[in-house]
């Protein structure tokens, strides 16, 4: 589904988001609706069922289960989506991949709104603003995100350990007390590595905020607070590529509403961050 307007990749990040929370026929049933696009508005209810090899009945359900009241309310929303031919880019493999990357880059960060919860946000960020200690764990493509948020975090002042070794992330969970914090991120949720250490803190009583792309997971399971950022099912390689994109702003989001917590605090450790900055440039 070719899609350039920001509806269109809110719809799409809202639908995928929540697949994993569907029962397979409802499933099916997400599917057509992706796959239509903006198409969908020409069908019926029995038009999607007979797509989705399915009754009637199970289309409105499933589209209950994604957040609209029926079928009705699903296709204003898909009438929304503006398309665009694609490019003329077949015979530049390089104009290809560039163009795949930014409309893949666009839809995550378009869809981030749809699926991270504001009122989930505000909760993690008053989390990390009364823990004595935080522990971010992130592992693969992953572990570029977690080494971010470590330094934002420790830029505003926040404790934070980030080991890069998984045992010694699962060690310094386990050791956390019961106001400290579990920062675990994964695209999929369900990395064991990442998964185990978020399970570690909580048996110690910790919180544990999870930055995923998926809203229902191993590790959202796992997790007190669950910040869906993403839920993309793109070609091999970009949805990888697109999450990390969505995960790096829903940083952004989350840093910045810190600092909105604690104003004073967060400018007199920026300043200090500034300081050390600057004694490392030429």
């Amino acid at each position: 589904m070719e899609q350039n307007s920001e509806s269109g990749g809110r719809l799409t990040a809202r639908i995928r988001a929540r697949l994993p929370e569907l029962r397979e026929t409802e499933a099916r049933v997400a599917r057509v609706v992706l796959d239509q696009g903006p198409a969908l508005v020409h069908l019926s209810v029995s038009d999607v069922a007979a797509l989705a090899g399915t009754a009637s009945s199970t289309v409105v359900r499933a589209c209950q289960r994604l957040g609209f009241r029926g079928f009705q309310e699903l296709k204003i929303e898909a009438a929304r989506i503006a398309t665009d031919p694609p490019p003329r880019t077949a015979d530049d493999p390089a104009a290809q991949a560039l163009t795949a990357t930014v409309r893949a880059s666009r839809e995550a960060l378009d869809g981030l709104a749809a699926t991270l919860d504001t009122t989930v946000l505000a909760a993690a960020a008053a989390a990390l603003r009364a823990a004595p200690r935080v522990v971010v764990a992130g592992a693969g493509l992953s572990a570029a995100v977690a080494l971010d948020v470590a330094y934002r975090l420790r830029a505003l002042g926040c404790p934070v350990d980030a080991p890069s070794d998984p045992l010694t992330a699962q060690l310094a969970a386990g050791q956390l007390p019961p106001d400290g914090v579990c920062l675990a991120i994964s695209h999929t949720g369900a990395t064991r590595t990442t998964v185990d250490t978020a399970r570690r803190a909580r048996t110690a009583g910790a919180a544990v905020i999870a930055l995923t792309s998926y809203a229902r997971s191993p590790l959202s399971e796992s997790s007190t607070h669950v910040l869906v950022a993403g839920g993309q099912d793109l070609v091999f390689g970009l949805e990888t590529s697109a999450s990390r994109i969505a995960h790096l702003a829903a940083v952004d989001a989350l840093t910045a509403t810190l600092m909105s917590l604690s104003p004073d605090a967060a400018r007199h450790h920026l300043d200090l961050s500034a300081d050390v900055t600057a004694d490392h440039a030429y």
